[in-house]
């Protein structure tokens, strides 16, 4: 049996490889006494990043040096129960016979994406304490802005301006320097989208719905970290931010 990698290789199509005959070794006199009597489809062994690897399976009993064998069991019901009567019937058979690294896909999977899992887990953590930081430099920005135009929000507080005609007036900041951040952060994602591109999976990175979605939640945090000072200037006294030097 070959895959269809294999075929394509070395016979244009799976349907030309089937028949023709095969051998082990590079010498030009190697035998090739083995027929191909089936292509099976193209998988991964033991990465979801690795490469299709060109690959011919021959049977185990005509294989001369078998230092193991990986096999695999298909169940509508529990894995943790089909190992355990696998484990019972192997031990039948042949109680010598060691069974190890017992399994599910799932896992299989689970295990070839540790390294991926720590890095989208270390990213997580610092893209949280770097917005963080962000609504903590927002916050400040808005509040000495406040500060500085006390004496005029007062004025325009003395001049009719309703509280939320304040509020409205730092908002319209605060989502100036929130759009101004959402437009620098997207031009550098797609920059470099390219160089974490290999380390996706299942997405790419100029993924519209994760773009979105973290856009969207920047504004959201901007817009809360600059409303508790544009409510506090909201309830600015007229007349002591009149006198307010």
């Amino acid at each position: 049996m070959v895959n269809e990698k294999f075929a394509k290789r070395f016979f244009g199509s799976a349907g030309n490889a089937l028949g023709r005959h095969v051998g082990f070794g590079i010498d030009p006199n190697t035998k090739i006494d083995m027929e191909i009597a089936g292509v099976v489809k193209d998988i991964k062994y033991t990465s979801l990043r690795d490469e299709i690897p060109i690959q011919m399976f021959i049977p185990y009993m005509a294989n001369d040096y078998v230092g193991g064998m990986t096999v695999y069991l298909r169940t509508s019901v529990d894995p943790a129960q089909i190992l355990t009567a696998a484990r019972g019937k192997v031990r039948t058979l042949d109680s010598n016979l060691p069974l190890y690294g017992a399994r599910t896909v799932d896992q299989q999977i689970s295990n070839s994406l540790v390294v991926e899992r720590l890095i989208a887990s270390l990213s997580a953590v610092f893209g949280f304490l770097a917005t963080l930081l962000a609504v903590f430099g927002l916050y400040g920005v808005m509040a000495y802005t406040v500060a500085r135009r006390t004496r005029e929000i007062g004025i325009r507080m003395a001049l009719g301006a309703l509280g939320q005609h304040v509020i409205w007036m730092v908002m319209r900041e605060v989502l100036a320097l929130a759009l101004i951040g959402v437009i620098c952060g997207l031009a550098a994602a797609f920059a470099l989208a390219r160089l974490v591109q290999t380390q996706l999976f299942g997405i790419t990175g100029y993924d519209p719905m994760t773009l979105s979605l973290a856009a969207g939640g920047l504004v959201a945090v901007a817009c809360a970290a600059g409303y508790l000072p544009a409510l506090r200037a909201s309830r600015v006294d007229a007349m002591q931010a009149l006198r307010y030097e």
